[in-house]
């Protein structure tokens, strides 16, 4: 069996004095399409923060991709995070840059030099989304589906084992949404382990994953991706 990329025995997750989720078991392995539901405030975006190290774990034993997060230092986040990609509901692309300049901008900061190298692999990001021709365009002139597919394309620029997305298709319609959640599904099978928070059930049923619940400072897994009989949701 594969050693999982991300291992959480008995941890308890806190925003400050708030204990959000206790006793979190969690193994995840790499090729896996994975979604965390419940509603508004229920810890679901903690856990994803958990995960990237913007809350730190108080109790048990956390570890993402080898990186034992409880004795992890500070001035080692971003060698963690350099190992994830990581997708926001709110894009959180820069408007004044294009959308290759985005993408350059990322890969200088994680250490990329050669120009061509830089080139070819935009394309290859960008073409994995669908997005190859738009590489001029400002984030601006794109729609929300557009914005959404660059930010994805972003977060796979350095090959991550593991794609963080928060909320991924929620300020998109049912159809933009449905393209997006086609393009992480494709990731997960391609290798990727995709973690995902959302409140759209009917996403679980078209893309069949491992399903989370988070309740009542509680997380458990559902019996099928299928099956969203007591899924907490905000609708």
């Amino acid at each position: 069996m594969e050693e999982a990329l991300i291992s959480y025995k008995a941890v308890d997750i806190c925003q400050q004095e708030l204990c959000v989720l206790e006793a979190v078991d969690l193994s995840l392995g790499a090729g896996e399409l994975v979604y965390l539901t419940g509603r508004v405030g229920s810890g679901k975006s903690s856990l994803l923060k958990s995960l990237y190290g913007e809350l730190d774990i108080k109790r048990g034993d956390a570890c993402v991709l080898g990186f034992d997060l409880r004795r992890l230092r500070r001035r080692r986040l971003p060698d963690l995070r350099r190992k994830l990609g990581i997708v926001f509901q709110d894009f959180q692309l820069l408007m004044d840059r294009t959308v290759a300049d985005n993408l350059e901008f990322v890969l200088r900061a994680t250490g990329w030099k050669d120009q061509n190298l830089i080139s070819r692999r935009m394309e290859e990001a960008l073409s994995l989304v669908g997005m190859e021709r738009k590489g001029y365009k400002y984030p601006y002139e794109l729609s929300g589906g557009e914005q959404q597919r660059v930010a994805i394309a972003r977060a796979v620029l350095n090959r991550p084992p593991i794609i963080l997305a928060d909320e991924p298709t929620g300020n998109l319609d049912g159809e933009t949404g449905r393209a997006i959640m086609a393009v992480l599904q494709g990731l997960s099978r391609g290798g990727t382990l995709v973690v995902v928070t959302t409140h759209n059930t009917a996403l679980l049923r078209e893309f069949p994953g491992r399903v989370f619940c988070c309740r009542e400072h509680r997380l458990t897994e559902q019996t099928s991706a299928g099956e969203t009989n007591g899924i907490e949701t905000n609708n």
